[in-house]
């Protein structure tokens, strides 16, 4: 994804470390004289270090701060030879000069994810960010994460769509944000309002499935698992190639969701308030339906142990079950918006579990048979899904031309609503932002 940059209008360094990936982006952008007013995106670097398998049963937090610490200053010293060479003819204060003699562009900004997430790790990348925004002299831009993935496909446009007129997608549109800590459904009307529709009441859809996956996968497979992300290890295990998801019947109504039969095994798993229509989102009871069946049959009280078949069956149940509730849900609330005249054009699914090839799948067959068949749905490419720093660049582009800065007092935010209507007051809630009169560029 690396690109030569024909002409920078705006040139940012990257930081993300809310969970337990380091990560660090250089990012540019660029627009094109008029007539063709195009939008362009380069990903100059783009790098993460992943906190591997702790055998802990998921993320340690002191583990992850350590990893954080030991390798955010060495990737970002890795990623400052590929910041632009500096031409010959611009300011000695926009250049930077690296240990080896080489000149490149400073960033004209330093961005890095402020919240939410863990408090500790947050530190630690804010922390760095302010320290290099004093050095080199430039504004800090301390990035909402989940508002990053929300704008991550509008990252991609920008990248891969070098004829693009406008960033797709435009507003507004339908967000589902998904990940291990994270399950949202918003109105995203514009860069800054977002607003709630659904939000989970327990558990978040990845930490469910990461949970279910401890339960089911065999357990050299987790020994062998690089990271914790059980989830994604369990949807691998359940479907071996995209032609056994066609083994998933996808509902065509909300009564065959409510009408589970038993299967040749005895058991079917419910979906989550299929008996309702209420906006929210509700987890835990799947993993507790999925640990009641493998405690009847782990050969205790004289039962069969549970065979590979119906371990990878309970796999696919568990999956489906939960991408179900995911898709239920927002039908519901496409179909509350069109009651009301708001058609939505879009549905935009991202973080980390939107990388799953059988939700790709799964939800846009639920939109088909459930009369959303025109709802265009948008995913990011797969190695955007997850946590990185090149959504939180792009997030601070945006933001940057808007006008905002953020001040170098600002501290990390372990919760941080999106919805400026929420108790906090959403995005420009948090405080400590400076707006500015968006840079002449």
């Amino acid at each position: 994804m690396l690109h030569a940059v024909p002409r920078r209008s705006l040139l940012t360094l990257a930081i993300e470390s809310s969970c337990d990936d380091t990560c660090v982006s250089i990012l540019s952008k660029s627009t094109t004289p008029a007539p063709s007013g195009c939008v362009q995106a380069h990903l100059l670097f783009n790098e993460k270090v992943t906190l591997r398998n702790t055998g802990k049963g998921g993320i340690w937090p002191p583990e992850a701060l350590n990893s954080h610490q030991l390798h955010l200053a060495k990737l970002i010293d890795t990623s400052l030879p590929f910041l632009p060479e500096a031409d010959q003819s611009s300011p000695v204060e926009k250049q930077l000069r690296l240990r080896d003699g080489q000149i490149k562009e400073k960033p004209d900004f330093v961005s890095v994810t402020r919240g939410p997430g863990m408090n500790q790790n947050l530190a630690v990348g804010l922390n760095t960010a302010k320290g290099l925004a004093t050095a080199w002299q430039v504004p800090l831009l301390g990035v909402h994460h989940m508002q990053a993935h929300a704008l991550t496909p509008r990252l991609a446009n920008a990248i891969e769509r070098h004829d693009a007129r406008s960033l797709q997608p435009d507003f507004p549109f339908l967000t589902l944000l998904i990940s291990g800590g994270h399950t949202m459904l918003l109105h995203s009307k514009s860069l800054l309002e977002h607003e709630i529709l659904a939000s989970t009441s327990d558990t978040a859809i990845g930490d469910e499935l990461d949970k279910c996956g401890r339960m089911l996968l065999p357990l050299e497979v987790q020994q062998n698992a690089p990271d914790t992300s059980f989830g994604k290890y369990l949807s691998a295990y359940a479907f071996q190639s995209p032609a056994d998801f066609e083994s998933w019947s996808v509902p065509r109504n909300r009564q065959e969701e409510i009408e589970r039969p038993p299967n040749n095994f005895g058991w079917s798993i419910m979906t989550p308030m299929a008996k309702n229509r209420d906006l929210a989102f509700s987890f835990s009871g799947i993993s507790s339906q999925i640990k009641r069946i493998v405690a009847d049959r782990d050969g205790q009280h004289g039962r069969t142990p549970m065979s590979k078949e119906e371990r990878v069956l309970l796999s696919r149940a568990a999956l489906g079950t939960a991408f179900e509730h995911l898709g239920s849900r927002t039908i519901i609330a496409l179909a509350s918006l069109r009651d009301q005249g708001v058609q939505i054009s879009t549905l935009v699914v991202s973080g980390g579990v939107a990388a799953n090839d059988f939700l790709r799948v799964h939800l846009r067959r639920m939109l088909d048979l459930r009369s959303f068949d025109k709802v265009n749905l948008v995913f990011p490419p797969v190695e955007l899904c997850t946590d990185n720093a090149a959504m939180i660049g792009w997030t601070g582009m945006e933001m940057f031309e808007a006008g905002y800065r953020t001040d170098l007092g600002c501290g990390p935010l372990r919760k941080w609503s999106m919805d400026g209507q929420s108790e906090d007051g959403g995005i420009l809630g948090a405080g400590a932002w400076v707006l500015q009169k968006p840079p002449h560029l």
